[in-house]
């Protein structure tokens, strides 16, 4: 542990108010902006997500349709837990 952190410790709740009160009144005129442009940024990282999900279920579908729908093969599920602690 650095010495300066065990003189002075972790900041608490008061120091943390004041910190985040000094950050809101020098990027307070910005903050919206940034923060409409991080959810755009997350609502198109959704939509490429949802975009790749459905492709890999159309080849799915397309390359082997009776099994589209169907995960996990049924020889691969075991009825049995397995005990991880054996050694």
């Amino acid at each position: 542990m650095s010495p300066l952190v065990a003189y002075f410790g972790l900041p608490g709740p008061v120091e943390l108010i004041i910190v985040a009160g000094i950050v809101l009144l020098l990027f307070g005129n910005r903050l919206p902006s940034v923060m409409r442009s991080m959810g755009r940024g997350i609502v198109e990282f959704k939509k490429g997500v949802q975009g790749i999900e459905d492709k890999s279920e159309a080849d799915l579908a397309k390359s082997n349709p009776a099994d589209a729908g169907q995960t996990v093969a049924e020889d691969t599920v075991h009825s049995a837990p397995v005990d991880s602690n054996r050694t």
